[in-house]
């Protein structure tokens, strides 16, 4: 349990200039906790490597009051802050190298586990590509999965659209602070996405506003918190496809949805096809590909006997787990445990409440 004193200190900690993941992790490695660390001396800081301006600014006064801000959004009863050693924070996220110290998270943190597709493509999709990416979204979020996007105009609002119009889920993860949202264009969609049961996420401290560096940062959470990528429009340059290498490099799988060779929104997802992401035509190619470590390439449930045995099910007829913690219990790899309670979700055999799973025969 965080007392007070280190949550504080962890939240001056999180604003100062130059101060990444991988830094703030490595000062609480050396110094154990965030108030130690801010103790320091400066020649301890400067020994890790960091900037002279870390050390500089971590007893500022603007820092004191940005981090009393912070503290001050936390009271209000649908915001919230994960911390990495949390039992709460996202299990796939926790993989990642540069995982985020701190998300801010307002609206339900428990979707953080649910099993999650991320969705992504160009800002400027065409009316089609619009149209294809509501209707993936409603389909997903209808059969179970979490949708998992960047609050972007375009592909990425019409993402949050469809899963919404299924009354199904979706995160929504900031490239800026959650205390300034953008684009403004989309604040009704976001308050939609909280009213919903959905989340709004970001790792950036509440007041950072746009910037070109923050949304490549976004991007790898959008893809760590998923199960996979699904890429519906883009163009070679787009930042979407920065989305899908990420995922690839994360252990994840991606997907993407072709389009006609006379179209330069599609040439981006051609690229990813010729790289390896499977092709996409419908969402059934998505849930086959999922269903892979089940039924091979038929595509066919396992029979009854088999679900019935299944050692996620045994696990949770003892005792409903968190993500982590069946995975830990099985033995698998998080992406494998996700993508088995998925096909079991979709099976109507387990259900996740209150970020634990419980089978629906209990």
């Amino acid at each position: 349990m965080t007392t007070p004193a280190e949550l504080e200190a962890r939240l001056r900690l999180h604003v100062l200039p130059d101060l990444g993941p991988r830094r703030f992790r490595r000062l609480l490695d050396a110094f154990e906790s965030a108030s130690a660390a801010l103790s320091a001396p400066a020649s301890a800081w400067r020994s890790l490597g960091l900037p002279a301006t870390c050390a500089e600014a971590r007893r500022s006064a603007d820092t004191r009051e940005r981090a009393a801000s912070a503290l001050h959004w936390l009271e209000h009863a649908d915001h919230h802050l994960l911390m990495w050693d949390d039992p709460g924070y996202p299990a796939l996220l926790a993989e990642l190298g540069d995982a985020p110290p701190l998300l801010y998270v307002a609206g339900n943190p428990a979707i953080l586990e649910t099993p999650q597709l991320a969705m992504v493509g160009s800002r400027r999709a065409s009316r089609p590509g619009l149209d294809t990416a509501r209707a993936f979204a409603r389909s997903l979020a209808g059969g179970g999965f979490t949708i998992t996007s960047g609050l972007a105009l375009g592909v990425d609002g019409a993402a949050h659209q469809g899963a919404l119009e299924a009354g199904g889920l979706t995160i929504a993860v900031l490239g800026t602070g959650l205390a300034r949202l953008y684009p403004q264009k989309h604040a009704g969609l976001a308050e939609r996405i909280v009213s919903q049961g959905g989340a709004m996420v970001s790792e950036l401290p509440l007041d950072s506003p746009p910037h070109a560096s923050h949304f490549p940062r976004r991007n790898r959470i959008i893809s760590g918190l998923s199960v996979g990528t699904l890429v519906v429009e883009a163009s070679p340059s787009s930042g979407s496809l920065i989305t899908a290498r990420l995922a690839a490099e994360q252990g994840r799988e991606v997907y993407a949805i072709p389009g006609s060779i006379h179209h330069p929104g599609a040439r981006g997802c051609h690229q990813l096809i010729r790289e390896g992401a499977l092709l996409v035509e419908s969402v059934e190619h998505i849930l086959e590909a999922l269903r892979g470590w089940q039924a091979g390439s038929s595509g066919s449930p396992a029979p009854q006997a088999e679900q019935d045995d299944h050692p996620l099910l045994r696990q949770l007829r003892a005792a409903p787990l968190s993500s982590e913690r069946l995975a830990q219990a099985c033995g698998l790899e998080m992406s494998e445990t996700l993508a088995q309670l998925t096909e079991l979700e979709l099976l109507g055999r387990v259900v996740c409440e209150a970020g634990r799973w419980v089978p629906c025969d209990a």
